[in-house]
């Protein structure tokens, strides 16, 4: 008999408080790079205490979601309990940064940022999606130094077919200079252009006043160019107020490049650090992490300041920057605060709870219950009809979606700002996730689960299993007696025990949040 998620919610009533702990570790906390001795500075001279380190099980599912948009299967997350080696934690780091899902999500938040978007009001188009976001996820997969990035997203000319990066120049809600200035404000400094005086909008907007756009013979091909009929010097402004006069033979965009990746420029690391922060640990040190401006200063300067040299010194490797605040205590502390200062969160002084994003959590859901979804654009043209197994972290078009995404936040990608996507819960979530029958019909009919009830050597087997699949953590005693209870109480059979047991903890602040 089909039950009601009324069984699952008496579920969580049972086993509400009556768990053990399971997030905090060990210890104390204690410094283990130049990120911790940045952030335990600040958090001195405003008399607040960190929080201690996570335990292993949230860690372990923690940087599996923060670094590859995926929970860690079972026998990850038992193979890493078990390991004994003291080096473990910074072993898992390494091995998430070379695996195709971490390209896969790096490059969806990337694709969010860059408006990587077929239809209105971007209008990329399907075929200049597909090898904008291929040229994304391949610069993330090889590691592409963020300098030469930014460089060949810049100065790009082209088929917007076969020159993929030109794409960033049609990436935008219109092709005038101050649409464009603000777009590449946005994405290479991090600074909303409306927070610039209106010489420098003007004096930026100049810089790309020769970017122009002609059609071909093949369908919704785009030529991405310089104007050929700008002859003249150009006199334009650099956002740091300098003057300068281009020459008619030479790019304006070359020019901004030049400038942007200069060392000793103020916005060109700190904003991209700032970023992958952001991405990390859920707020950026800059907050939002696209509103750099004299008004919204830093909460941690030196931090900052940090990690944009450590991303010069080391070549421009974003992925030593992430190793680098993975591997730190920060990152690594507990999601249970130490202090109740308002000021905590803001200066990390804890990892920073948040809902997981809405595809994260929809590839989790059919994971868990080993089912998939098939995505399609409302108009069909090319590359719309997607593969079933093609996960949601790995849709390349901001104009393919589902019912599911847009409900949890999926962001429009018309604007590239960080507010875009949206992770607060709402009425509508809640009531999907209780009361849908697609996610009755994915834990009823999805064949994890009915291979978890044929695996299982006795109850207890069964629900430890659950438990990993579902939480990425073994239960405790207190949880396991009330769902034996409930189980006894509600008279139902041991395949209805799990279904409901998945129900109730799909529905948990401990699923739905990164922890």
């Amino acid at each position: 008999m089909t039950r009601s998620p009324f069984a699952a919610l008496l579920l969580l009533a049972l086993a509400g408080g009556a768990a053990e702990d399971p997030f905090d570790g060990d210890g104390a906390f204690v410094p283990r790079n130049a990120v911790d001795r940045a952030v335990l500075a600040e958090l001195r001279k405003r008399r607040i205490d960190p929080a201690p380190p996570c335990s292993d099980a949230v860690f372990v599912r923690r940087v599996f979601l923060d670094a590859t948009g995926t929970l860690p299967r079972p026998e990850e997350v038992t193979a890493f309990l078990w390991d004994r080696r003291p080096d473990k934690r910074a072993r898992l780091i390494d091995a998430l940064l070379e695996r195709e899902e971490f390209a896969d999500y790096a490059a969806l938040r990337w694709c969010d940022a860059l408006r990587v978007k077929a239809e209105f009001p971007i209008n990329l188009w399907p075929n200049a999606v597909q090898a904008y976001h291929r040229w994304v996820r391949d610069a993330v997969r090889t590691n592409m130094p963020y300098d030469r990035m930014a460089r060949e997203l810049l100065t790009a000319s082209g088929s917007n077919f076969r020159a993929p990066a030109v794409n960033f120049w049609r990436a935008c809600a219109g092709r005038d200079p101050a649409a464009l200035a603000q777009a590449v404000a946005l994405t290479m400094m991090g600074v909303r252009i409306e927070s610039l005086s209106a010489e420098r909008q003007a004096g930026l907007a100049a810089l790309f006043s020769r970017v122009a756009y002609k059609g071909t013979a093949e369908w919704k091909e785009e030529i991405v160019l310089l104007d050929p009929a700008a002859t003249g010097p150009l006199d334009a402004v650099l956002p740091d107020g300098k003057k300068v006069t281009i020459g008619a033979d030479t790019d304006p965009r070359a020019v901004f490049a030049d400038w942007l990746i200069r060392r000793d420029n103020p916005w060109f690391e700190a904003a991209v650090v700032n970023r992958v922060w952001a991405w990390l640990m859920g707020r950026g040190i800059v907050h939002e992490p696209d509103d750099f401006r004299p008004g919204n200063p830093p909460g941690n300067p030196a931090l900052l300041a940090l990690l944009g040299q450590e991303l010069a010194r080391s070549g421009y490797d974003l992925r030593h920057v992430y190793r680098l605040i993975l591997n730190s205590a920060t990152y690594q502390q507990s999601p249970v605060p130490r202090s109740d200062d308002p000021r905590a969160e803001a200066l990390f002084a804890h990892y920073v709870v948040r809902r997981l994003d809405a595809e994260v959590l929809f590839d989790a859901i059919c994971a868990i219950t080993g089912t998939s979804e098939s995505y399609e654009s409302m108009i069909p043209e090319p590359f719309t009809f997607l593969p079933e197994e093609e996960r949601a972290i790995e849709l390349a078009d901001g104009s393919i979606s589902s019912p599911f995404l847009e409900m949890f936040g999926r962001p429009t990608r018309d604007t590239g700002l960080w507010s875009e996507r949206s992770n607060a819960i709402t009425g509508p979530q809640r009531l999907h996730l209780l009361n849908s029958s697609d996610i009755q019909g994915r834990i009823q009919r999805g064949p994890k689960l009915a291979a978890v009830a044929r695996g299982a050597r006795d109850g207890q087997g069964a629900i430890t299993a659950v438990y990993l699949l579902v939480l990425s953590r073994p239960p405790t005693p207190p949880e396991i007696e009330a769902i034996r209870r409930y189980a006894r109480e509600a008279k139902v059979n041991p395949r209805q025990t799990l279904d409901d047991l998945v129900w109730a903890l799909i529905n948990t602040k401990e699923f739905l949040y990164a922890h």
